[in-house]
């Protein structure tokens, strides 16, 4: 197609501190949705859309994503479920189009990621993009999706990450929301856990509540100190808290950096056992020193030659 927009081959290890979902049927919303400034966009195909407007969110995405220049920005998808006639359509326009990526809904085993993975492979075929291009992600929204995360996080090489979808998983559980995450707290860590030993990101649930800003501070706090690597939005009033808060301090990257130049010097004189300020620093600690580094970079505030 002439003039078609081409993106650089996705990269499983980005940064995704926010995803912003956005109705792929409304061309107005999507073709600046770039400027917010968010790291990933997530068009949606799924809830946002009615069932009589699937054909006609498809058409408007597939516009979008051949020809709105989105920059360093991610674009993902979320197609409709495994279990409706859609989401095979879906995952063809999203190849078609170069999407970044395609996030799983209610994604409840890893026989689902592998069955989305051979229709995005056949699809790659079908449309000339190269095979593998297309990253994948699951959005656990159940007790069994929660329950075997681990497996679906290591279903396919494909897989960027998890994400819980809080509206289906209270819906489930039979609970409300609390002020203080309880009633999903422990699905929260269950998926980080998960997420952690497969060795792929991990991104929590929306706030619903756009005129509770403490509410939705104190969840973003909450989900900081729990070890997230990013959070669903629907509002892009809220993104710039969420980067805030989860890029690392300057009292974290100043300690860091102390560890990183002590430990290499160290290293470098043949020392075995690193010392800084009279502590021994085991390898855990010095990798973590590096991990915050390269994310303060990754966050634009590290300032330092390391």
């Amino acid at each position: 197609m002439a003039g078609k927009i081409t993106r650089p081959r996705p990269n499983k290890d980005r940064l995704r501190r926010t995803m912003m979902f956005m109705n792929a049927q409304r061309p107005g919303l999507i073709k600046d949705a770039y400027i917010y400034g968010c790291d990933s966009i997530m068009l949606d195909l799924e809830d946002a859309v009615a069932v009589n407007q699937k054909d006609a969110a498809r058409f408007s995405l597939y516009h979008a994503l051949t020809t709105i220049d989105y920059g360093d920005t991610e674009v993902i998808v979320r197609i409709n479920g495994t279990d409706t006639e859609y989401w095979q359509e879906d995952v063809r326009v999203c190849v078609a189009g170069g999407a970044d990526g395609i996030r799983i809904p209610k994604c409840e085993s890893a026989e689902q990621v592998k069955e989305v993975e051979a229709a995005v492979e056949a699809a790659e075929k079908e449309f000339g993009v190269e095979v593998g291009r297309t990253l994948l992600m699951a959005a656990l929204e159940s007790p069994l999706g929660i329950m075997n995360a681990y497996e679906i996080c290591t279903a396919s090489d494909r897989m960027l990450g998890c994400a819980i979808s809080g509206g289906d998983f209270r819906t489930s559980m039979r609970v409300q929301i609390e002020p203080d995450g309880i009633e999903i707290n422990t699905a929260r860590s269950m998926m980080l856990l998960a997420a952690r030993a497969a060795g792929v990101q991990c991104l929590d649930t929306m706030y619903p509540n756009l005129d509770d800003e403490e509410g939705f501070r104190r969840e973003v706090d909450l989900i900081v100190r729990m070890g997230f690597d990013g959070k669903s939005l629907i509002n892009p009033k809220q993104i710039a808290y969420v980067h805030e808060r989860l890029a690392p301090t300057q009292k974290q990257i100043a300690h860091s950096e102390k560890i990183v130049r002590s430990c290499r010097e160290q290293a470098d004189a043949g020392v075995g056992v690193y010392v800084v300020d009279g502590k021994m620093v085991d390898p855990p600690f010095f990798k973590e020193a590096e991990r915050i580094i390269e994310l303060a970079k990754k966050c634009g505030v590290y300032h330092g030659d390391l």
